[in-house]
C-alpha cells in the first residue's frame, strides 16, 4: 500500500500541512499511522476516500504495443510478451492490442480497437 507524508498529502489535496494537523487534532482526518519520530503518514485508501474515488474492481487493463514497420515484428513479439508478463503479475484482467505502423493514424485497426475499448469503459463508469 502506498503512503504519503503530510506534505505530499497536503499538496495533493491543495490544503496546508497545518490544516491536516488541525484535522487530526479535531478527529476529522487521522493519519493512517504516525512514526516513532512523530511524522504523520496517510494511505492511498484515505486519499481515495477524501477525493471520493471509488475503486473499480471490474476494471480491465489494456496494453497497447506498436512498432513502426513489418521489419520489427520480432520487437513487437517481445513487447507483447513483456506486457503479458507484467500484466499477469498485476492480477487484473487485461487485453493486449498490437499494431504495426509509424505515426498516429486513426485508421489503424489496433488503435481503433483501443479507442473503442476505452469508450466502452467510460460508458460503464457513468
Amino acid at each position: 500500500m502506498k503512503y504519503y507524508t503530510i506534505n505530499e498529502f497536503s499538496k495533493i489535496l491543495n490544503v496546508s500541512a497545518q490544516t491536516l494537523r488541525n484535522w487530526d487534532n479535531k478527529n476529522k482526518l487521522k493519519p493512517h499511522h504516525t512514526s516513532t519520530n512523530g511524522y504523520r503518514y496517510y494511505s492511498q485508501e484515505q486519499l481515495n476516500q477524501v477525493l471520493n474515488i471509488k475503486p473499480n474492481i471490474n476494471r480491465k487493463v489494456i496494453g497497447y504495443c506498436r512498432v513502426s514497420s513489418n521489419k520489427q515484428k520480432d520487437d513487437l513479439v517481445r513487447q507483447v510478451e513483456n506486457m503479458k508478463l507484467y500484466l499477469t503479475s498485476q492480477g487484473k484482467p487485461f487485453e493486449i492490442i498490437q499494431d504495426i505502423g509509424s505515426g498516429i493514424n486513426y485508421q489503424k485497426k489496433g488503435l481503433k480497437q483501443l479507442i473503442k475499448l476505452i469508450s466502452q469503459g467510460e460508458d460503464r463508469n457513468r
